[in-house]
Formats: structure tokens, sequence, C-alpha cells
């Protein structure tokens, strides 16, 4: 592939990923959602790093895949009982927050043991 080409490729990716999101775009308050996350803290932690096996870690999360996540809940595109009920409860304004909050957490990362 020649130089032009990739730039049209990566350019033309850029765009389409961009639009992939169904217009969710806008940025949230973290603050706000700082506050609404105290909700979400008995399954996925005080600070966004959940303990269960079985419940994500939200923690650094990319924002828009949070954004999509939270809407695809609530269109009952993506399934799960507990979060079903409690994404019903949150408007456009807190999906938002909540993943501005989320994505701006940095992740604990635990090294591994030098072999």
């Amino acid at each position: 592939m020649t130089g032009n080409r990739r730039i049209a490729a990566a350019v033309a990716l850029a765009i389409a990923s961009g639009f992939s999101m169904g217009g969710a775009q806008a940025a949230g308050d973290a603050a706000a959602g700082q506050a609404r996350a105290r909700g979400c803290q008995t399954c996925h932690g005080a600070n966004g790093i959940a303990s269960m096996p079985n419940v994500p870690s939200l923690a650094a999360q990319n924002e828009q895949y949070l954004l999509k996540a939270l809407g695809d809940y609530k269109s009952g595109a993506r399934k799960d009982d507990m979060m079903s009920l409690i994404v019903q409860r949150l408007n456009d304004e807190d999906v938002a927050n909540l993943a501005a909050y989320y994505a701006g957490l940095g992740a604990a990362v635990t090294p591994s043991p030098a072999p």
C-alpha cells in the first residue's frame, strides 16, 4: 500500500469510527459523574476497579465505549438484569457524566512478578 493510500485509509477509518457510536459525542462533567457514581461503587468499586470477578472495572475505559455500553443497556441491545434496571434511572446527562468520570480515572496496574 502506498503512502497516500495508507493516509487515505487512516483518515477513512478515523471518520468512520467517529460516527459509529450513534452520534454520542458529548463530553460529560467528570465531577458530576463522580457524585453520580456513588451508586455504582457496590459493584464497580470505589475507584472504578471492581473486586468481583464477573463485574468489569470501569476506570480508564474509553469514554465513547462507556457511552455506547450504557446506551445499549438502556435500549435493551445489551442484556444484564442488574444493569438494565439501573441504567433506566439515568438520563443522557448522567450517562455522559459517568462516562467522563470513569474515562478520566487511572487504571490500577499490578506489575507481574519478575521471572
